[in-house]
């Protein structure tokens, strides 16, 4: 069992940067791949980024690969996602996801265990 707690939101303007990062307790987050996804006001929430449980598989979004980095840290249990050029339709309430690759990754059935989410507001 895993649970998670996001941090690092805030307001920043186009173009700037943030590193949101996903602290995990419980002693199995090695076995999990992890994942971030993102939800605007009236729409669904979608995938943004994954990591393998070893971090060698790395998938991201279209819409910000090239942008976005995510990363882990096994031995300190957390996940990073930190985000440059930031765009105002980056504007989201971003969560941390964990799960065991039952389903395909871009989708939330993928995930087992979720953070409350910190909100990244990007102005123009």
């Amino acid at each position: 069992q895993v649970q998670l707690v996001e941090s690092g939101g805030g307001l920043v303007q186009a173009g700037g940067s943030l590193r949101l990062s996903c602290a995990a307790s419980g002693r199995t987050f090695s076995s999990y791949d992890m994942g971030w996804f993102r939800q605007a006001p009236g729409k669904e929430r979608e995938f943004v980024a994954r990591i393998s449980w070893s971090g060698g598989i790395i998938y991201y979004a279209g819409s910000v690969k090239g942008r976005f980095t995510i990363s882990r840290d096994n031995a300190k249990n957390t996940v990073d996602l930190q985000m440059n050029s930031l765009k105002p339709e980056d504007t989201a309430v971003y969560y941390c996801a964990a799960g065991s690759g039952g389903s395909p990754y871009q989708r939330i059935t993928a995930y087992n265990y979720w953070g409350q989410g910190t909100q990244v507001t990007v102005s123009s």
